[in-house]
């Protein structure tokens, strides 16, 4: 059994694309950074932390966690949450590069074994107005998306490049690197 330790729907949506059988599990994990870990370290500690709180519950299934982290520089973007923090996280970003560490883990619960991997993607954000800023904030409304842009939506007018070995990465689950995964775990997509 295939189950998603998440309760993102992004991430749900991308999985469905697979058109595999799946159930869905919200895991209880403290998604905090450590001090002194890098985004990229926290990311991959939390995908594996939240497929193995998941796996708990579904000792047999094949467990996926996903977790990402943004970073300016050397600042993490976490989810806004709100429309000023949105705009200030915005306005930060503007004409800049982000990147986003997006974290995979499959986990065989039956055995213990995991598979994990960490996908950067980097974007850069167009040099746009405050108004365009805030028109896109109403419209689509981003505040649980790190970095407060929904580039499979309208974030995309935002958004001046995106380099990427796997494009769904930046939505939160990242498909190429889940299929090699799956087929590794014994499970053929096609």
């Amino acid at each position: 059994m295939l189950v998603l330790a998440s309760s993102s729907p992004y991430r749900r949506q991308l999985l469905e694309r697979l058109r595999l059988p799946f159930a869905i599990c919200a895991p209880q994990v403290d998604e905090a950074a450590h001090s002194g870990e890098s985004a990229r370290e926290t990311a991959l500690r939390l995908a594996h932390a939240k497929a193995q709180a998941v796996a708990r519950r579904y000792p047999h299934g094949l467990i996926i966690g996903s977790d990402q982290v943004a970073v300016l520089d050397a600042t993490p973007l976490g989810k806004p949450g709100t429309h000023a923090a949105a705009l200030a996280q915005l306005q930060l970003v503007r004409g800049r590069p982000v990147v986003f560490h997006t974290a995979l883990c499959l986990l065989d619960a039956s055995t213990g074994r995991s598979q994990i991997e960490e996908i950067a993607t980097r974007v850069r954000f167009r040099d746009y107005t405050d108004a365009q800023a805030v028109r896109y904030l109403e419209l689509d409304e981003p505040y649980d998306c790190a970095g407060s842009a929904k580039i499979e939506a309208l974030g995309v007018a935002l958004v001046d490049r995106v380099e990427s070995h796997d494009p769904t990465a930046l939505i939160g689950l990242p498909l190429i690197a889940l299929v090699s995964m799956l087929q590794r775990a014994g499970v053929e997509v096609l």
